[in-house]
């Protein structure tokens, strides 16, 4: 890793606008009156710390699911799928990632595959933690077949705060697990969905970090992992 990385990350384009928003807002701030300005510096590194975009270290194996967020998982279980990824009829398993303003909001592909439905979902700006969020909000809902034929679906929601969705693939586009897809903001949510019989190796509470943490695996006939708070 570079060292440098560390005071001064790598920022998603997204971002680049804000900060010099920011940066230029805390200027006048400062003219203004001197502790306004340090109230506007402090909100420009919280700018540039929100749109840091780190590398991560993607695990690579056959049926496994990565984190596509960094966040809390807020919800597991069965639920149906936006209908408008048009999967069979019926429930899927559902891991949905909380992300708070202070997550790295930077979103990665779950699996290596194809991009076979893109579609975007005009909604509500419910916080992105209640439940009922994954039908009422605005969304960008992904259709992803694998290699071997399962397929997923990677929802980005936007929440209370959040007013933008960011996706950068479309239909018809190959990608791999852990690679860059999108990014959301402020604050909002994404949901995995996957066939009920994949083995689920995470729980509702535990901390994620995008293109790194194992969410599932596909093609293992192991019971579910279970965890406890310590």
């Amino acid at each position: 890793m570079d060292p440098l990385s560390v005071v001064i990350p790598r920022i998603h384009s997204e971002g680049f606008r804000f900060i010099v928003i920011f940066g230029v807002v805390t200027l006048v701030l400062f003219f203004i009156w001197e502790p306004l300005g340090w109230l506007g510096l402090v909100a420009t590194v919280w700018c540039l710390y929100f749109f840091r975009d780190p590398e991560r270290f993607t695990p690579i194996g056959n049926g496994l699911v990565i984190a596509p967020a960094d966040g809390v998982v807020c919800t597991i279980g069965l639920a149906t799928p936006p209908p408008e990824l048009d999967f069979p009829d019926g429930e899927m398993m559902r891991i949905g990632i909380f992300m708070n303003v202070f997550n790295c909001h930077v979103n990665r592909m779950p699996i290596d595959g194809k991009v076979i439905k893109s579609v975007y979902h005009p909604g509500k700006f419910l916080n992105a933690s209640f439940d009922k969020a994954s039908e009422e909000n605005e969304r960008q809902a992904l259709a992803v077949e694998s290699h071997g034929g399962q397929r997923i679906g990677v929802v980005q929601i936007a929440g209370l705060v959040a007013r933008r969705i960011v996706c950068q693939c479309q239909e018809g586009d190959k990608v791999n697990a852990g690679e860059r897809f999108g990014i959301i903001r402020f604050g909002s949510r994404v949901d995995v969905y996957v066939e009920p019989t994949a083995t689920l190796l995470v729980s509702q509470g535990q901390t994620m970090t995008a293109g790194e943490t194992v969410l599932a695996d596909l093609t293992s006939d192991q019971p579910p992992r279970q965890a406890r708070m310590t």
